[in-house]
């Protein structure tokens, strides 16, 4: 295809936009409400995933050491525990630090705790951080197959449940994206569509005198292409703005909860490239997809 011939295409295809803009208007609102709520959707399951992260971070399991082992098999059992792949950090927690620790949760009872100053009841132990509480499991049969390690205690039902909302985050969030993308793909294919139906005696013309399908589909493709990008651009600005709103309102609430959250969303600026990019071939490639949809049913006429 000539250069010239390209031009005159894409301009066609521009002239398309503007010649059915109501319709155009309608294409752009629609799949930038669609692009919103995609984006939103990903936002809400990020930011999920993100603070459901941080309370899995807290998650623990404890492992209790033997009474015979020594400082030399402490030293033994911890290098062990740090090997074990799904655990990020070992920390040792000796007797009379268990005591302690005991003594000061009891506040103004801790003299009750007293007289096991000269005989502790508690034993060694380890802290255990765990990576993914999908696979607690495993990680707990690891740990109990370290020589020394006289048992554990870990909150497997809490396990369960993180695990849990983390499957049901991720599955929502890609059926709502999966569900918009089509609502999308539809609305820009009727907009095409009536394209299509006010030019279909032009486009007929162009057949009879000997037009290539690639000629034809060319201005229609542009077309979808353009309604695409617009939209992209649209619904990133918009999703920025408001979601710097609520980051902001966010900021001034008293509550430790809203706190603790706020603590541990995400930032717009460290995903608005991927979100930029992701809105662009996202927007295109429905627009692109929609056009040629029809312009492709109507060209086997």
């Amino acid at each position: 295809m000539k250069t010239s011939s390209f031009k005159y295409l894409v301009s066609e295809g521009a002239r398309n936009v503007k010649a059915n803009r109501f319709m155009s208007l309608a294409s752009v609102g629609v799949l930038t409400a669609c692009l919103l709520l995609i984006g939103a959707a990903w936002l809400v399951a990020i930011n999920a995933n993100s603070i459901v992260g941080y309370v899995e971070d807290q998650n623990e399991a404890m492992a209790f050491v033997e009474d015979w082992a020594d400082a030399d098999d402490i030293q033994e059992i911890e290098e062990a525990l740090k090997q074990i792949d799904n655990i990020h950090e070992v920390i040792y927690i000796s007797k009379a630090q268990a005591l302690e620790q005991q003594m000061e949760l009891l506040e103004e009872n801790a003299f009750l705790f007293e007289e096991f100053e000269n005989d502790n009841p508690y034993p060694d132990s380890f802290r255990l951080k765990i990576d993914d509480l999908s696979i607690l499991g495993e990680t707990i049969a690891q740990v109990e197959a370290v020589k020394g390690i006289d048992g554990t205690s870990a909150s497997a039902d809490l396990a369960a449940t993180i695990t849990d909302i983390k499957n049901g985050i991720s599955f929502a969030g890609m059926a709502i994206v999966g569900l918009l993308s089509l609502v999308s793909l539809v609305i820009v294919a009727n907009t095409i569509k009536i394209t299509v139906f006010n030019r279909r005696k032009e486009v007929s013309i162009k057949k009879y005198v000997g037009a290539t399908d690639l000629f034809i589909r060319l201005p229609f493709l542009v077309e979808g292409l353009i309604l695409g990008l617009i939209s992209a651009l649209v619904s990133f600005l918009l999703l920025w703005g408001g979601y710097e709103l609520m980051m902001n309102w966010m900021s001034g609430t008293e509550s430790s909860w809203f706190m603790m959250a706020f603590e541990h969303l995400v930032l717009f600026k460290d995903v608005a490239p991927k979100v930029l990019g992701a809105f662009v071939a996202a927007g295109m490639g429905i627009g692109g997809l929609g056009s040629m949809m029809f312009v492709g049913k109507f060209l086997k006429v």
